[in-house]
């Protein structure tokens, strides 16, 4: 089941164009990743993925409904069906954890106080921060604000997640306790997981297919898994990202072809 699809989505700041020609989809229950280098538009994309940002041309469809052309009643319907993750996690510091959480739970008028408590409770669990629950945003190290952050974005169960580099800034062992998560919250829930992220670790160990995106030809370049790209990739830049080496130097389009250094047969 598709859940988004984007089709030839182009971005651009004023005239400045970012990226143009983005066209994917995202099943449910995978884990879809963009990449690219820093400066590409990654996170940027993401912002027209979650109605942040207008694009300057194409579609994001949900369950086939175009966001872009929906109107606001539209819009705020379909938002409930994804939760985000920002890079910073974006909790509210005069509100504990257990405050944060409950916040997305608020807009379900089914639930009253205290099942919003108790759900609020137990997707902290999930996340190992059930004894935390009273302690504000200020207590706690970055990796378990990004568990918070994460209990947050899943508390209403949503089919769609977006992760906004979700290990920025962590070290490997939180950052690998993350994708642990990452990966049991899809396990647990089905939902779908789009993120953003140059951690390599992270790219490998979590991502079902993905889209690299080239700050030079500001184009998508590669499509599908980082595994499968790092091994049968063919454009340089890719490859090169992928094995953390530095790439072969860009080379104008009416420049002439070096002479081959080749010697020939005898």
């Amino acid at each position: 089941m598709t859940l988004l699809a984007v089709d030839d989505l182009e971005m651009r700041f004023g005239d400045r164009l970012i990226q143009t020609g983005v066209s994917f989809k995202v099943e449910r229950g995978t884990i879809f990743a963009i990449m690219g280098g820093s400066g590409c538009g990654k996170s940027t994309l993401l912002r027209h993925l979650v109605g942040l940002l207008p694009p300057a041309k194409g579609r994001v469809a949900y369950n086939g409904v175009d966001y872009w052309t929906a109107d606001e009643a539209e819009q705020s319907v379909l938002r409930t069906g994804f939760g985000m993750l920002f890079q910073s996690a974006a909790l509210w510091s005069s509100m504990t954890i257990l405050e944060n959480v409950c916040l997305p739970l608020e807009q379900q008028a089914k639930l009253d106080e205290k099942q919003r408590e108790a759900r609020a409770r137990e997707v902290l669990e999930w996340v190992d921060l059930a004894k935390f629950a009273d302690f504000y945003p200020a207590d706690l190290s970055g990796g378990m604000k990004k568990r918070a952050g994460l209990a947050r974005a899943i508390a209403t169960e949503p089919p769609l997640l977006f992760l906004d580099e979700p290990s920025a800034g962590l070290d490997p062992i939180s950052s690998k306790r993350l994708d642990d998560l990452v990966l049991s919250i899809r396990e647990r829930t089905g939902c779908a997981v789009v993120f953003v992220s140059h951690e390599l670790p992270s790219l490998f160990a979590i991502a079902d297919d993905g889209i690299f995106l080239d700050a030079d030809s500001k184009s998508p370049i590669a499509h599908g898994s980082p595994s499968a790209l790092r091994d049968r990739a063919t454009h340089p830049t890719v490859r090169a990202f992928l094995a953390r080496e530095e790439p072969p130097p860009a080379r104008p389009a009416d420049a002439p072809t070096p002479p081959s250094t080749a010697r020939p047969e005898p």
